[in-house]
């Protein structure tokens, strides 16, 4: 449930509330708006009554959320979630550009991409490190080495880093090197990886699954908020639908769809949505324009060369081409990609 204050409640009323909630055996989450405080209500009883605090001083409403997924909710949460990894904001005004190869192949491969993401103005490094394929016979990644490479690149360029995690037991030797952890589109559902995630405190990146639901989406992110932790960004990469023009169908209608029902920042994956590299600018274009809080692209110094996703990379250049049509589109909008 969400307690509302009313407009001008004082610092006491909060605290009160607060105490209240805590009292009851739940815990408390304070979001100041502009106007007024909303404090959301985590409690596992379910004979807990909204009267319980309706009579507190400085209190106008008690709202009990209707949506499955609580704590990811706008009920629950009414202000958009802004957070900043090492000097870039996700959630804010400006449109976060995050690009690099689809995985780490070498030291001269991840500095080139790198550099070039760097001056064709991306805010954050992506790398693969280890990799989940169809096929077991394809690369797989570099492991440790791949991590490596992939922080020392981002040191260089002076760009946060971000990398998939697979498994419970690579989370600690993943945090040690990324900034952002990326759970992929085929662990959306491994609750045991978010919920142990959850304990990390680092930002995570959640990709949609290939066949799951807005809704199923968000209740894979409400592992991770109940577990205590909340600086999430959801990522739509396309779904699987009858269509084979593409790799997947880039379901544009998540972003603002998402957007209505949660606080959380939404990134669109044009890359493995597309699955080509020509289609891979226009989706771009349209996801800043739906309202995309960041970008996350696949570029490769050689394409034709890539261990892995070699047809969806941009090549250095076209990826610098696309980042300046996509300020453009920003700027239209009333945001910006400094």
């Amino acid at each position: 449930m969400i307690v509302v204050m009313r407009i001008g409640a004082s610092e006491a009323d909060i605290a009160d509330v607060i105490e209240a909630i805590e009292k009851e055996g739940g815990k408390a989450y304070v979001d100041r708006g502009v106007e007024r405080v909303v404090i959301g209500v985590r409690t596992d009883r379910h004979d807990l009554s909204p009267d319980a605090f309706r009579m507190l001083h400085g209190v106008e409403d008690v709202i009990r959320v209707s949506k499955p997924y609580k704590m990811a909710s706008r009920e629950f949460h009414p202000s958009d979630t802004v957070f900043t990894v090492r000097g870039v904001t996700f959630g804010g005004k400006q449109v976060v550009i995050i690009a690099g190869p689809c995985s780490v192949e070498s030291e001269e491969q991840i500095m080139a991409a790198a550099r070039a993401a760097k001056a064709a103005g991306a805010h954050v490094l992506r790398g693969g490190a280890f990799k989940p394929r169809s096929s077991p016979y394809s690369f797989q990644g570099l492991g440790e080495k791949g991590l490596l490479l992939l922080a020392e690149a981002g040191r260089e360029t002076g760009l946060p880093v971000i990398t998939e995690v697979m498994h419970p037991r690579h989370i600690d030797l993943v945090a040690a090197y990324a900034d952002i952890l990326q759970v992929g589109a085929r662990n959306m559902q491994n609750f045991d990886l978010l919920k142990e995630l959850a304990l990390l405190h680092k930002p995570i990146m959640l990709k949609r699954g290939m066949a799951a639901s807005l809704e199923e989406l968000l209740l894979s992110a409400e592992y991770i908020l109940a577990g205590g932790y909340g600086e999430i960004i959801l990522c739509e990469r396309g779904i699987r639908t009858f269509e084979t023009a593409t790799r997947n169908t880039l379901d544009i209608s998540a972003v603002p769809v998402i957007k209505s029902l949660s606080h959380l920042p939404v990134a669109i994956d044009p890359s493995h949505a597309a699955g080509t590299a020509q289609y891979v600018p226009s989706l771009s274009l349209a996801a800043i324009a739906a309202g995309a809080d960041a970008l996350m692209v696949e570029m490769h110094p050689d394409p034709a060369t890539a261990k892995s996703d070699g047809l969806q990379s941009l090549t250095p250049q076209a990826f610098a081409d696309m980042v300046v049509q996509c300020r453009r589109v920003a700027e239209a909008i009333g945001r910006s990609i400094l």
